[in-house]
């Protein structure tokens, strides 16, 4: 009888120890990833204290960017293989690949972050500026320092909308109202299931 254990907790009590739902630790308990201890009496599932360390890891690689999917996957390709060398070098193809994943993700941010400083030392500028010009004015701002049509990117394409006339005609090398790539692919940053 597990109620003498003083260890087990009920589905509930582990929610409430790791933050998470009941639905949450029922759905891990059917992927295969977490597994009660024992039954009480009663038939409910009992779970020890391996269960809480259980889904901190489970936490832990679905914030690495591991779906539950992928998780429950490589668990069952884990559990499958051959030794404990075949399973351990599946691992570490996985996690060598999740890594590279990571490591474009920060050069992507850093290029960002690159982006709005330049941006926010661009408008800090602005703070200055007299009320007597309208918004359209900013796309072809040349006061504070500014040179026309040399804002940047991430403030150049608010202020200055394709067929603006307050842009001034267009110019032969004038590239105001041709469409510029970003420099980060944004579906990488975000990619189906890990937002």
């Amino acid at each position: 009888m597990t109620k003498e254990d003083p260890k087990l907790m009920r589905v509930g009590e582990l929610a409430k120890a790791v933050g998470k739902t009941v639905r949450a630790m029922h759905l891990y308990e059917e992927l295969g990833l977490l597994e009660p201890r024992a039954r009480s009496e009663g038939g409910f599932r009992m779970y020890g204290p391996e269960a809480i360390d259980r889904i901190h890891w489970i936490v832990k690689l679905q914030a690495i960017g591991f779906t539950l999917a992928e998780i429950q996957g490589f668990v069952g390709d884990f559990q499958g293989a051959g030794s404990g060398r075949e399973a351990t070098g599946r691992v570490r193809a996985l996690f060598t690949e999740k890594q590279a994943q990571i490591r474009e993700q920060i050069v992507q941010l850093q290029v960002i972050e690159n982006d709005l400083s330049e941006a926010l030392a661009y408008l800090d500028s602005c703070q200055t500026c007299s009320d007597d010009y309208a918004p359209t004015a900013c796309g072809v701002c040349d006061h504070h320092g500014h040179q026309k049509g040399e804002a940047p990117r991430l403030f150049a394409g608010l202020s200055r909308a394709p067929g603006n006339a307050a842009a001034g005609p267009a110019t032969s090398d004038d590239t105001r109202d041709k469409p510029r790539d970003f420099d980060v692919p944004v579906t990488v940053l975000f990619r189906e299931g890990n937002n």
